[in-house]
C-alpha cells in the first residue's frame, strides 16, 4: 500500500536537519533538471503570468531557477511546509517512522514527478496544473505522461497489498495515468458536518491528510482497513458517507471563533 500526498508551495530550507538523517535521490532527477532548464528560460514577467503569482514571488522563483544547480538541498518531507506537512509533522517522527514513510509514502510534484519522503530536493515552485509548454506538449500532465503511474507500479511490487491511497489534491492526482496504474486507488476525504450536511472544508482537509499519513507511519499501518481506525482531529470513518473508491471521515464542524464570540456575548 502506498499513500499519495501533494507537495506544498510553502517551503522551509532554513530549519537545520539532523546531519545523521538518511537521504535518497529523486528517481526523476534528469526530468526535473530538464524542466528547471525550461523554467530558467522564462523571464520574471512570464513566470508571473504563467503561475498567477505576484511580481515578488515571480522574482524569487526566477532566482531559484537561475541558481537551481547550486541550491541547497533538503529532504522533501522536511522541506515542504504547508498545511498537509503541519499535520504530518515529519520533524517529530521517529527515525523508524521516517524510514517506514520512505517505503509507503509518495509525494507528487510538478518538477520532480514523484518523490520519496527522504529524496533531496532544491527550492522550487511549479504546480502540476501549470500549463508549461515545450517539445512534449502544452502541460505538465503531458510531460509526465504515464511515468508516474509506472513508477508507482514498480514501487508497489514488494508490497503485500497492491493499493494506492490518495491523500493528494485533484490537481496532483490527475498526473497519475489511471490506465497505466495497475493497482486500485482509494481516495480518502475528510468532511465536517453542520446542520446535517457534510462538506469538505479546505481549512481542515489539508491538515487531516497529513495527520492520516502520520497515523499510518506511527502505527505501522500497511493495510487499507487499518486506516479506518484513524480518529485524528475528531474525524471518524463514516460507512454511510463512503463508497468503494472513496472513504469519507466525518466529524461535527468546529465552532468558528466568530460564532464563539457571538454565543458568549
Amino acid at each position: 500500500m502506498l499513500l499519495l500526498l501533494s507537495p506544498s508551495k510553502a517551503l522551509d530550507f532554513e530549519t537545520p536537519v539532523d546531519p545523521e538523517l538518511s537521504h535518497s535521490l529523486p528517481r526523476f532527477a534528469k526530468e526535473a533538471a530538464a524542466l528547471a532548464s525550461r523554467m530558467r528560460e522564462i523571464p520574471s514577467e512570464g513566470l508571473q503570468q504563467l503561475m498567477g503569482i505576484s511580481a515578488e514571488l515571480a522574482a524569487l522563483n526566477r532566482d531559484r531557477y537561475k541558481h537551481f544547480r547550486a541550491a541547497l538541498k533538503k529532504q522533501a518531507v522536511l522541506a515542504f511546509d504547508g498545511d498537509v506537512y503541519g499535520g504530518l509533522a515529519a520533524q517529530t517522527l521517529s527515525g523508524e517512522s521516517l524510514l517506514r514513510g520512505q517505503r509507503r509514502v509518495r509525494i507528487l510534484s510538478g518538477l520532480y514527478g514523484l518523490l520519496r519522503p527522504l529524496d533531496l530536493i532544491r527550492p522550487y515552485r511549479l504546480e502540476m496544473g501549470v500549463r508549461l509548454s515545450g517539445a512534449w506538449g502544452r502541460s505538465l500532465y503531458e510531460y509526465w505522461g504515464d511515468r508516474i503511474a509506472r513508477q508507482l507500479n514498480a514501487d508497489l511490487a514488494g508490497h503485500g497489498e497492491k493499493l494506492v491511497i490518495n491523500l493528494a489534491s485533484d490537481e496532483y492526482v490527475r498526473a497519475v495515468d489511471r490506465k497505466a496504474l495497475k493497482a486500485p486507488m482509494i481516495t480518502l476525504t475528510f468532511k465536517d458536518v453542520k446542520d446535517g450536511k457534510a462538506r469538505a472544508l479546505f481549512l481542515y482537509l489539508k491538515r487531516a491528510r497529513g495527520e492520516m499519513a502520520r497515523f499510518a507511519l506511527e502505527n505501522g499501518v500497511d493495510r487499507a482497513d487499518g486506516l479506518k481506525d484513524f480518529t485524528g482531529g475528531g474525524y471518524r470513518f463514516s460507512v454511510s458517507h463512503s463508497q468503494e473508491a472513496e472513504w469519507v471521515f466525518t466529524r461535527p464542524q468546529p465552532v468558528s471563533l466568530a460564532e464563539q464570540k457571538r454565543l458568549s456575548a
